[in-house]
């Protein structure tokens, strides 16, 4: 009986690790997409001469995929109210870029749905301050 419950402590520390190695790999993956993108978004810039609005919130949906990662690094955990911050930037970007030619319902569904998300961070930071994780 012994041997059996060490094979399933060795069976379960190898799946642990396997898949906390499979998530570093495809975060590594991940930040080097990014850091490589926000290159390719810098010589864009300074091809045109200027940034535009667009392009300096794409630079912080950059920014904040990067920090997400570094936060996953130091705490092992993956911050959901980030998720949602980069959703917002990306929702807030389509509506600088296309307000010109959007009709008046597509702009409130935008609108909403940024205030919705906006209201998710509340409800995201509020429920882990009240109700803090077990894990730490």
């Amino acid at each position: 009986m012994l041997g059996i419950q060490n094979g399933h402590r060795f069976i379960e520390k190898l799946g642990n690790d396997l898949n906390m190695l499979a998530h570093i790999i495809l975060l590594f993956i991940l930040w080097i997409g990014v850091v490589w993108s926000t290159g390719a978004a810098v010589l864009d810039v300074i091809h045109k001469g200027t940034p535009s609005l667009d392009d300096l919130l794409l630079f912080f949906i950059y920014l904040e995929i990067l920090a997400m990662i570094g936060i996953y690094f130091q705490t092992k955990r993956l911050p959901v109210r980030f998720l949602i911050y980069i959703a917002i930037t990306a929702l807030t970007r389509v509506l600088v870029v296309d307000v010109k030619i959007m009709s008046n319902l597509t702009l409130l569904t935008y609108t909403g749905a940024i205030a919705l998300l906006a209201i998710a961070v509340l409800v995201v930071k509020y429920g882990s301050t009240r109700f803090p994780s077990e894990n730490g």
